[in-house]
């Protein structure tokens, strides 16, 4: 199917362009959400005629979203989430879950504008991509954590892994301790 492109589009063509797409990618995503056309001789002259309006209304929005990528753009986050001890997640953090995180703290995120690779399925600093126009994206940092103490001690660098085996280390040091003073108490005697 032939679509005319009212916005600029990923991997598919800029505004006003008209390009082929499947009928079901048309049909379910780029009419129902506005950012196309069907290309008809009707659809094309009504497009001609909006075409200034569109580039105005599209400058203006890249604009707006410039202004928020510029204090948008390295802010970290903290999600609060269980894991088991090797800091495997129960669960995972979504794209749902970061557009909160950036929400709460002041700023407007949609779920949809968040782009994930993969969900995060373990504890730890994650960059993650939010694009909040076609043409303009940031990214930001997620400090995945059980506790805000955990991430306040992820924000100054060290890793759940290192705080766990610091952790084992101290354990083990203190049962020495309480060996040799049990062994020596024993030879006193």
């Amino acid at each position: 199917m032939q679509v005319i492109l009212l916005q600029r589009v990923a991997k598919l063509g800029q505004m006003g362009e008209v390009v082929n797409v499947k009928d079901g990618y048309a049909r379910n995503f780029l009419l129902p959400q506005g950012k196309a056309l069907r290309a008809n001789a009707n659809n094309i002259k009504s497009f001609e005629a909006k075409k200034a309006q569109l580039e105005a209304t599209n400058l203006e929005t890249k604009k707006e979203a410039e202004v928020v990528a510029a204090k948008l753009d390295g802010q970290t986050f903290v999600v609060i989430r269980s894991a088991s001890d090797s800091g495997a997640l129960y669960g995972s953090v979504s794209p749902r879950d970061a557009a909160e995180a950036a929400t709460a703290a002041g700023f407007t995120v949609k779920r949809d504008q968040v782009v994930m690779d993969k969900p995060i399925k373990d504890l730890g600093i994650h960059t993650v991509t939010v694009v909040l126009h076609p043409e303009v994206s940031s990214t930001i940092n997620l400090n995945v954590a059980r506790s805000v103490e955990e991430a306040e001690l992820q924000a100054s660098g060290k890793s759940i892994q290192e705080l766990a085996a610091e952790a084992e280390a101290a354990a083990e040091f203190e049962i020495a301790e309480l060996f040799d003073e049990v062994g020596a108490a024993a030879n006193d005697e």
